[in-house]
């Protein structure tokens, strides 16, 4: 059942594990652009500058969405770290999300297999820790109405988790709002009841 919005990261997580006496430090953290993602990665490697490796993977859409998709192996053997973290991030029911796996190697070789299992559970580990909050997916609509309407239209955008942009008072009222995407014909339709089918749209 569609929903109005999806579960993003409310705050970064950070967890460790280790395998065979390397240590893997997991940080996973909301982006929304692949920008944001590598500043957050580029301030992990500042603090971690003597690690040997620093994988990452994002996801930036909604869950399961993999149009905007990345992913480094940062060293590691080619596909045993950034697919295996991207596959975690995309199977997950979290958008917007970004993970770094910082791994201090222990002396013991793990092999293909046990780097995949290793960052697997390292990015598992990871957003089990992770506290989310909802992103509610949002369009802009424009409408005006008379005063009369006002005090109404008030009260339907705050239950409807409408988010006003800006009101303006001429001679009639003007408003430019976020209105949830899934939501938004009901909307405007009940806009059309309150004002008896005076709100114009723009």
């Amino acid at each position: 059942m569609e929903t109005d919005g999806f579960l993003i990261p409310a705050l970064p997580a950070r967890t460790t594990i280790e395998v065979q006496r390397s240590r893997f430090i997991t940080d996973v953290f909301h982006a929304d652009d692949a920008n944001k993602a590598k500043e957050s990665l580029m301030a992990i490697r500042r603090e971690f500058p003597d690690a040997n490796h620093h994988c990452w993977a994002y996801q930036l859409g909604p869950p399961g969405d993999t149009r905007m998709i990345g992913m480094s192996d940062d060293g590691e053997p080619h596909g045993t770290a950034g697919r295996p973290m991207l596959n975690c991030l995309i199977h997950s029911e979290f958008g917007e999300i970004v993970a770094v796996v910082t791994r201090y190697f222990g002396g013991t070789k793990l092999g293909k297999g046990g780097l995949v299992r290793a960052y697997t559970q390292a990015v598992n580990t990871g957003l089990q820790a992770l506290k989310t909050k909802v992103k509610i997916e949002r369009e802009t609509l424009s409408f005006s109405f008379e005063y009369a309407h006002l005090g109404a239209i008030e009260m339907l955008m705050e239950e409807t988790n409408v988010v006003v942009e800006s009101k303006v008072f001429s001679e009639r009222v003007s408003i430019s709002a976020q209105v949830p995407r899934l939501t938004r014909s009901e909307f405007e339709a009940q806009l059309v009841n309150l004002t008896f089918d005076q709100v114009v749209f723009s």
